[in-house]
């Protein structure tokens, strides 16, 4: 069982930062992919894909998607990860999900394409959730967002189409002189049910 720091450090502290300030090396991307990576998906079907977006090129390349809100901020952090998924992710699940050879073919084709592109945004979203908890688990901030133009960034990023953006993270050392006071959330009694 994790000790309260780690829970803290995870969940209970850790806040969405506007504000950040780096370095952040490759190694400490790879450390945050390879922890991400042993997050469980359907199937291991481990759809997700993130494009750490940190080069003036890149970065110039991510503007003009951002929300005149995300703009300032996104182009001044250290990192932004773009948290996308494949959309043929089931061309890999030969070698993910090797113990049943039909698992791809519980994807692949038109028939499948609405159930396939639900499983995708779903299992990328859970890796882009691990994604977060592992770079705070490394001792680093988090500003997850959704305000930019997914078009504009599939164009700009993935023009063959295969690839999908589904939200950004900013990641860095936070500073927590942009950071509002903490929101409330809901209370187990209303959010959750047992039967």
């Amino acid at each position: 069982m994790l000790d309260d720091y780690a829970l803290d450090v995870i969940f209970r502290k850790a806040r969405t930062y506007n504000a950040f300030s780096g370095p952040v090396t490759d190694d400490d991307l790879r450390r945050i992919y390879d922890l991400t990576k042993w997050g469980a998906t359907t199937a291991n079907s481990c759809p997700a894909r993130f494009v750490f977006a940190r080069s003036p090129e890149a970065k110039r390349k991510l503007e003009p998607a951002l929300s005149a809100g995300n703009r300032d901020k996104t182009m001044a952090a250290p990192v932004t990860t773009i948290i996308a998924y494949d959309s043929r992710f089931y061309d890999l699940l030969p070698r993910l999900f090797p113990h049943n050879p039909e698992a791809r073919s519980w994807f692949a084709g038109e028939a499948k394409e609405k159930s396939t592109a639900t499983a995708a945004l779903r299992n990328g979203s859970l890796q882009g959730a691990y994604f977060l908890l592992a770079a705070r688990a490394l001792g680093f901030d988090c500003g997850p967002m959704s305000g930019f133009d997914n078009a504009k960034v599939d164009a700009a990023f993935f023009p063959d189409g295969r690839w999908k953006s589904n939200f950004l993270c900013n990641i860095g050392r936070g500073d927590p002189k942009g950071l509002f006071p903490r929101s409330p959330r809901l209370s187990f009694e209303e959010a959750c049910r047992i039967e």
